[in-house]
């Protein structure tokens, strides 16, 4: 069955024609030099454990942006404190739990969509990350600055749910064999406008993406030795992690630029039986990108234009699931374009589902395709002013890669 691949979604940004291509793989985790294959463990409040690497600092970071965007977090004030008091380093729990209490009273008005409370099974409340950029890092301490999608509102609202960006750094210590929280602040994020081919969605499609419906990603940060993902646990979170990273990885703007890191991912994350088929088509289509858009090895145009793609996950759905195979669901938000003075070819956002399969191979699970389905459009946020095109290369380096599941 032809499947288009999220490296095909973002080659559609970039290029501005549709890339179908046969059914493809899994990409692989965030090279980095650190190797730390321990997993965070998910207890269903927070995801703890963070490898003690950049990347797991990145990934650290990431959870807890998630987690403050979540619906429990919004709108439960015992699920709220409890998280806190899970994630916060001692010495910032009191600080932090009355600043999240405010803010969560703010942040929270539009979940309920006009009813008298907030309903699990129709408020939206997801928060994708689509770049890590650490500010400083060492094995006690680290700063990271995340830029972060999030769509929230209500599936029987008046209004469709809306699209917001942010920019978020969020300041840890190493405490209790953890990253833990010291502080977090946020300003507005670069808006990158809603891909002209794509129309807000109806608001009851939204409903599969509730709280009782979805789950938000977890990153772990965890990497082998060659950079990528360590090996994923035999459990369904392992296929929802796998499922995670291999839709951001295709979005990696190293995709397309880098043949080395794209075959490297590839060998390590594709099933065996589909290896070299997706190798050949993906070839195919970095090729197109970097020929439509004469990109050097570096990534940039001739008048120094940088290719910027990334793809953030807003929320996973188990389709089947076994020990040998599983389908996931993925709800995606994938930036593509290129940072410079062309406002033409300037960096756009398209929000699509699409199901991965994957199977048990080699001691991991290994993605064999990634089938789209129709997009789910979240409405542009009102106040948002759509920002400069140059300003993106400030996320599109390999140095604000986020860390993957």
């Amino acid at each position: 069955m032809a499947a288009l691949t999220v490296a095909g979604l973002t080659a559609t940004l970039v290029v501005g024609e549709p890339t179908p291509s046969e059914s493809s793989t899994t990409p692989s985790s965030q090279p980095s030099p650190e190797a730390a294959t321990n997993r965070v463990q998910n207890s269903g409040l927070v995801p703890t454990g963070h490898p003690r690497t950049e990347s797991g600092a990145k990934a650290a970071a990431a959870n807890y942006a998630v987690m403050e965007g979540s619906f429990a977090y919004l709108t439960n004030a015992r699920a709220r404190h409890k998280m806190i008091a899970a994630t916060a380093a001692l010495s910032a729990r009191e600080p932090l739990t009355k600043k999240a209490d405010l803010t969560a009273e703010r942040e929270a008005a539009g979940l309920k969509g006009g009813q008298a409370r907030y309903n699990p099974a129709t408020a939206i409340a997801r928060t994708g990350v689509l770049s890590a950029h650490t500010l400083g890092f060492d094995i006690h301490k680290a700063t990271v600055r995340l830029w972060t999608t999030a769509v929230r509102g209500n599936a029987a609202g008046s209004v469709a749910p809306q699209a917001t960006f942010r920019s978020v750094t969020v300041t840890l210590i190493w405490e209790s064999n953890d990253w833990k929280l010291t502080s977090t602040s946020e300003t507005p994020g670069l808006v990158a406008p809603i891909d002209f081919r794509q129309s807000t969605s109806v608001n009851r499609d939204f409903a599969d993406y509730a709280p009782k419906m979805a789950s938000d990603p977890v990153m772990s940060g965890a990497a082998g030795p060659d950079g990528f993902p360590a090996p994923y646990d035999r459990t369904e979170q392992g296929a929802r992690a796998a499922a995670t990273s291999a839709s951001m990885l295709y979005g990696d703007s190293r995709f397309f630029t880098d043949t080395s890191w794209r075959h490297r991912m590839l060998a390590s994350t594709a099933a065996p039986e589909v290896l070299a088929t997706t190798r050949s088509e993906t070839d195919s289509t970095a090729q197109m990108v970097s020929e439509n858009r004469g990109l050097d090895e570096a990534g940039r145009t001739a008048d120094g234009g940088l290719l910027v793609t990334r793809t953030a996950v807003l929320a996973t759905r188990k389709i089947s699931y076994s020990d040998q195979a599983a389908s996931v669901e993925l709800w995606t938000a994938s930036v593509g374009g290129i940072a410079g003075g062309d406002e033409a070819q300037r960096p756009q956002v398209a929000y699509l589902r699409m199901t991965v399969d994957l199977v048990w191979a080699d001691g991991t699970w290994r993605t064999t395709a990634v089938t789209p389905s129709d997009p789910l459009v979240p409405a542009p946020s009102s106040a948002s002013q759509v920002t400069p095109a140059s300003r993106f290369a400030e996320v599109g380096g390999v140095s604000d890669a986020p860390a993957t599941a």
